[in-house]
């Protein structure tokens, strides 16, 4: 999840207990000022288990964009033809500049996104402090009846109650995870419902050198949506074996990815 920096809302939910609030609004702060200066390239390992699809992939970050090579599939080595299917995939994309912006503009927007609901935290909720030890602070979070969500991304993530596990060093956001505390209904029902129950986990940790990243993601929401691909959905995401990158761009990641399959 990269966050892109911006003012924090002067508005916040009403009844939160003021010591977690305060939490809160720092650990929103330290990770739009992370998300601005920490512009670390990264390799690792991702295990994706979505619906169709089991599969692990080797990534590569370079300052040009990132690359990916499936490596197994439902648990098993990829085909001798699947591997050179990867290779041709791979080489199509380093040279289609089309595709890359493409994806660019996706990431762009997906970042966006994310800033926008981590912003939204402080106002979207009420917030309790469940318990505090000197390295971790966990908080509780509720819907707030004063939340006027502003989009329909905004609508889902306003009917969620969890929890936010903080460590006090650097006011981090290590674990953030909840359910949908009622059936969320767009237009009626006919353009989307997810259903009550439905969970999500968000766990980071330090990667190396101080650096936080994504380390598990974890969304089970049952439900249907005709306009909208990023509702109702099942994944299992774990990423393991962090590297800082030294390919700086995609060709460089490429000819990595070809010699590490």
């Amino acid at each position: 999840m990269v966050l892109i920096a911006g003012a924090l809302p002067v508005a916040v939910a009403q009844n939160s207990q003021p010591d977690a609030l305060v939490s809160v609004r720092a650990a929103v702060g330290a990770e739009m000022l992370a998300s601005q200066t920490d512009k670390t390239i990264w390799t690792y390992r991702e295990h994706d288990d979505s619906p169709g699809q089991d599969a692990t992939y080797l990534t590569i970050e370079t300052r040009e964009g990132t690359l990916r090579r499936m490596i197994e599939l439902n648990g098993h080595p990829l085909s001798p033809q699947a591997v050179q299917a990867e290779t041709e995939r791979i080489s199509h994309y380093v040279h289609d500049p089309e595709a890359q912006a493409r994806e660019r503009k996706n990431g762009a927007h997906d970042d966006a996104q994310a800033a926008e609901m981590l912003r939204m935290l402080p106002q979207a909720f009420t917030w309790f402090i469940v318990n505090e030890t000197p390295e971790l602070i966990t908080l509780r979070f509720e819907p707030s009846a004063d939340f006027d969500p502003p989009d329909m991304q905004a609508r889902v993530m306003g009917q969620m109650s969890g929890e936010m596990v903080v460590v006090r060093d650097g006011n981090r956001i290590r674990t953030l995870r909840g359910h949908l505390t009622s059936n969320v209904l767009i237009g009626f029902g006919i353009l989307a419902k997810l259903y009550k129950g439905g969970t999500f986990d968000v766990e980071r940790r330090q990667v190396g050198g101080g650096h936080w990243q994504i380390t598990e993601t974890h969304v089970h929401i049952g439900g249907h949506a005709l306009l909208f691909k990023n509702i109702g959905q099942q994944e299992d995401d774990v990423k393991t074996d962090w590297k800082s990158s030294t390919d700086e761009t995609l060709e460089e990641a490429a000819r990595t990815l070809d010699a590490e399959r």
